[in-house]
């Protein structure tokens, strides 16, 4: 088992438009939300803008740190479909 999988959250200051706000996230979501940032060739803080105006326009916006461990699993689980189809 992964050491990070079971750590429990970590504080970390961002900023969103302008904005310094904290955000709280396990090491493993920290991990893989650096790991799409450098893959789409974003700054952490500009992935984490983008997920928030995803947030925000939801009908019933969950808080930011659980919104970004939703649009997490999402993203991982759309490309495990991708992998399967493609086989």
């Amino acid at each position: 088992m992964n050491r990070n999988i079971m750590a429990g959250p970590v504080k970390r200051s961002v900023t969103i438009a302008g904005h310094q706000t904290s955000i709280s996230l396990e090491p493993l979501f920290w991990d893989n939300l650096r790991a799409v940032a450098e893959e789409c060739a974003l700054p952490l803080n500009a992935l984490i803008a983008q997920i928030d105006v995803e947030r925000i326009a939801a009908p019933n916006p969950p808080n930011l740190a659980s919104a970004i461990r939703l649009w997490l699993l999402d993203r991982l689980s759309s490309e495990k479909v991708g992998d399967n189809h493609s086989q």
